[in-house]
């Protein structure tokens, strides 16, 4: 299950993690984010080796910034804190499980 982490945890959870980790920017509102949450869910399920998060853009509109973020929703994959990928827009479960390899 993907987490929903709040700003103050970003770096704790995922800057400082070793391994791969995927987050998830997203809105509430959004209908792309909703569809692309149910993949996310589906995948951390399935994939024992990555850690997934969801930062809600409203909530940590300053984070979203950093990472320059104007449109949603939006993957970022981080290896061992270190942001190897950025892909904006829906992606499905092929796009996402490429990404990851």
């Amino acid at each position: 299950m993907a987490t929903e982490i709040k700003e103050a945890e970003f770096n704790e959870k995922v800057l400082n993690s070793k391994g791969t980790v995927v987050v998830d920017f997203f809105a509430t509102w959004c209908g792309p984010c909703r569809m692309l949450g149910k993949v996310i869910e589906e995948l951390s399920g399935e994939m024992d080796d990555v850690t997934f998060y969801k930062v809600n853009v409203d909530q940590a509109s300053s984070l979203a910034a950093s990472f320059g973020i104007e449109s949603i929703p939006v993957l970022v994959v981080f290896k061992d804190g270190v942001k190897v990928h950025q892909v904006v827009g829906f992606q499905d479960k092929e796009a996402i499980k490429n990404l990851l390899k």
